[in-house]
C-alpha cells in the first residue's frame, strides 16, 4: 500500500506535457518552413527548363543538398504532426485510429527515406 496520494501518483502524468510539446512543434516546423519552402521554390523556378544533368549538378552543391533535406524532413515532420492531430480529433474507432496513426508515421517515414534518398543519390553524383 502506498503512502502517496492520488495526485502524487499522476503527477507529471497525463497529456498536459505531450499536447504542449506537439503544439510547440508544429508551430517551430511551421516557421521553419517558411524559409525553406522559399528556398524550394526559388530552386524549382531557377530550375524550370533545365536538363537533369544541370539538375544534379545543382543539387551536388552541398549547401543545396542539405537546404533540399532540411526542407523534406521539416515539411513531413510538420505533415505527420498536423495528421496526428486530424487522426486523433476524427477518428473514433480505437483499433482503427491506432492503424492510421501508425499508417502517417510509416508513409511519413517512407516519404522522407525516399526523399533523402534521392537527394544524397543526386548530391554524390551516383
Amino acid at each position: 500500500m502506498s503512502m502517496r496520494t492520488p495526485l502524487g501518483m499522476v503527477r507529471g502524468l497525463g497529456s498536459a506535457r505531450d499536447g504542449t510539446h506537439h503544439w510547440w512543434m508544429q508551430r517551430v516546423t511551421a516557421i521553419s518552413n517558411i524559409p525553406l519552402i522559399i528556398f524550394l521554390i526559388a530552386f524549382v523556378i531557377s530550375h524550370l527548363g533545365a536538363s537533369r544533368a544541370e539538375v544534379v549538378a545543382s543539387v551536388a552543391n552541398p549547401f543545396v543538398a542539405i537546404l533540399l533535406a532540411l526542407t523534406m524532413i521539416s515539411v513531413l515532420w510538420h505533415m505527420r504532426l498536423g495528421l496526428q492531430v486530424v487522426i486523433e480529433d476524427y477518428v473514433h474507432g480505437h483499433g482503427t485510429r491506432l492503424a492510421a496513426l501508425l499508417a502517417n508515421s510509416f508513409f511519413t517515414a517512407a516519404l522522407g527515406v525516399a526523399a533523402l534518398y534521392a537527394i544524397l543519390k543526386m548530391s554524390f553524383g551516383l
